[in-house]
């Protein structure tokens, strides 16, 4: 019998290593903190190490059961580990979550993964679908970050192209969730927002956070 090799990551750039060390401590500061473990998950991901991203991913499903976009990337991440099995429960579930929340893009998102690994997409029942064909038919403004329905923001945070990305793909409830989180980045790093380096290591977190585009951060 062929015992699998273990899993191989990709090179870490320093930035990145670092804010998963930060992520990693936040986690560990406060182990009710769903933000901490996405937030963590995602730049798992991002560095290729797919089954710790799993895990902490699936932390923070434990600890926020409604959270459509945590399945999307669990699901990805275990589907990128080889762990079908288990990438297709966590996918059928998010499917089920996002679909009674209008989550459109996640629920997207989980319909081309779980394709992608030979799945059947599961069935809703008819009180949850007719509730997500009239939110699309509504016209809602949609989060890009999370891919929920929400309130769009009245005018950009700030000045500059990613206060402008911000008010025009961010809502409202999104927003107030990172400005929370930030918060949290603040107290657990002490930074010194005075200091230009500290408010780069600020901005990167939201960047992250939000998922900002990279020629927007620019």
């Amino acid at each position: 019998m062929n015992t699998p090799a273990p899993e191989q990551s990709p090179p870490q750039d320093a930035d990145l290593a670092d804010r998963i060390a930060q992520f990693e401590n936040m986690a560990t500061a406060d182990p009710t903190n769903e933000m901490a473990y996405f937030s963590l998950g995602s730049s798992y991901l991002k560095a290729g190490r797919s089954i710790e991203a799993a895990q902490a991913l699936e932390k923070c499903i434990d600890l926020n059961s409604d959270m459509s976009k945590a399945y999307e990337l669990c699901g990805q991440a275990l589907v990128t580990a080889g762990e079908q099995d288990r990438a297709a429960d966590v996918l059928t579930r998010g499917y089920v979550i996002a679909a009674g929340r209008g989550d459109q893009m996640p629920l997207k998102a989980i319909t081309g993964l779980l394709e992608t690994i030979g799945q059947p997409i599961p069935e809703i029942d008819e009180k949850t679908a007719a509730k997500a064909r009239t939110l699309e038919a509504s016209g809602s403004f949609m989060c890009r970050c999370s891919g929920s329905a929400g309130t769009q923001l009245s005018e950009p945070p700030f000045k500059g192209p990613v206060g402008e990305w911000i008010a025009e793909n961010i809502s409202e409830e999104t927003w107030d969730i990172w400005i929370n989180q930030g918060t949290k980045v603040i107290n657990e790093l002490r930074l010194d927002l005075s200091r230009p380096e500290d408010t780069a290591m600020y901005d990167q977190h939201m960047y992250d956070f939000l998922d900002v585009p990279e020629d927007v951060r620019q």
